[in-house]
């Protein structure tokens, strides 16, 4: 006698949602497609759910942990009254040789035209 196989029973959403994921990986997926797949997956905390498993089964997290992988870098010290001097100190002379730079050349412009 033949074994049958096991009917399974599935819902339209996870249907649809199939078949929207197909589309996407082939990147043939339209822009209602794609919000009708966003829209799926906010919905319904159970497809949710089963693409966050997915998603850490993949990162190889299989867990549920995720690691931070947060850097921290080290504060530098807090500028003192005398950065601030060399900082405004910068910022003048640069002003000054800014200024100094478009006089020449308005001048030269000026000269040549007349």
């Amino acid at each position: 006698m033949k074994r049958r196989k096991n009917i399974e029973q599935r819902t339209f959403l996870q249907d649809r949602f199939e078949i929207l994921i197909k589309k996407q990986k082939k990147g043939t997926a339209t822009f209602l497609e794609l919000t009708e797949l966003d829209d799926i997956v906010n919905r319904y905390a159970v497809i949710r759910d089963t693409i966050l498993d997915e998603m850490r089964d993949v990162d190889g997290h299989s867990d549920g942990m995720i690691e931070n992988d947060i850097q921290y870098v080290p504060k530098k010290p807090a500028a003192g009254l005398l950065d601030y001097v060399k900082s405004l100190f910068r910022w003048l002379v640069g002003l000054i040789v800014f200024d100094l730079k478009l006089f020449l050349l308005y001048n030269k412009y000026r000269l040549f035209v007349g």
